[in-house]
């Protein structure tokens, strides 16, 4: 009688000294079984979501029991998936968020310091074909964001429950004096998906037609609205991009299943370059 082999994959802590936050910042890496120090992996950066941290992904995401079998079955390749800090559950006290802000160049910190180290300690990435972004909620504005902003760095971009804008809704914590929430909120603002493509000019969405852009929303989320509006936009402007509403609302059930076709979408959209 047969027996199934358990996939000997790992998520490791790691942790950098970030010089552009003045901090420590952790991170979460998941390493598929087999990993080979003398291969060179594609890398899928998952960001989380507010209220949340680089740990949430392993842990209620459960993201090991949706990559192992993926992989096991050949429907993606091996691949390294780097699980970056934005936040804390404490949003009033702690600053949250993908954006460069006062006090927090967290983009800074992505580009500058994270990803060349990430990249060089695990052997992964390395060019915009073998690189993917995605993500949820705070983490899915994010992913769409920095994919506009960075074309030329990601082979492909899935958003999950996106939070792409924040014109519609009251900025929240101003009742808290000092409440690094304003400023998350206001940063959000500043940094709409939805304006960024109205106001992109040819050479810009000449760039962005080179990414692979996928938005996953449930039916009854709060955020869906948005969602389907960057989608509208996004095909008007001709850009590749892909819209999937599901039975769900904004939870981490969704998300845990939104890795389902979120990361065969990347290893699709993986090439050699």
């Amino acid at each position: 009688m047969g027996f199934q082999v358990l996939a000997q994959s790992k998520i490791v802590t790691e942790s950098i000294r970030s010089s552009v936050l003045g901090c420590e910042q952790k991170y979460n890496v998941y390493l598929p079984d087999g990993y080979d120090a003398a291969r060179t992996y594609p890398v899928v950066y998952l960001l989380h979501g507010l209220y949340g941290d680089y740990s949430n992904w392993a842990r209620t995401g459960r993201l090991k029991d949706v990559a192992d079998p993926l992989i096991a079955s050949g429907e993606i390749v091996p691949m390294v998936i780097i699980m970056p800090n934005a936040g804390d559950s404490d949003v009033h006290g702690y600053q949250n968020g993908y954006f460069n802000v006062q006090d927090w160049p967290y983009e800074d910190f992505f580009y500058q310091e994270l990803l060349p180290a990430a990249e060089a300690k695990f052997h992964c990435g390395g060019s915009k074909g073998r690189r993917a972004i995605m993500g949820l909620s705070m983490g899915g504005g994010g992913t769409i964001v920095y994919a506009q902003r960075h074309p030329d760095m990601f082979s492909s971009a899935y958003g999950m429950s996106a939070w792409l804008d924040n014109k519609q809704r009251e900025v929240r914590g101003e009742n808290r004096p000092g409440s690094k929430l304003t400023i998350t909120d206001k940063s959000v603002r500043e940094h709409s998906a939805l304006d960024f493509l109205d106001q992109a000019d040819a050479a810009t969405l000449g760039r962005l037609k080179t990414v692979k852009w996928f938005l996953d929303c449930g039916d009854d989320d709060f955020l869906l609205d948005l969602s389907e509006e960057l989608h509208r936009k996004m095909k008007k402007a001709g850009l590749n991009s892909q819209l999937r509403v599901r039975d769900g609302g904004h939870t981490w059930e969704y998300w845990h299943t939104a890795l389902y076709t979120a990361l065969p979408f990347a290893s699709r959209n993986f090439s050699g370059r």
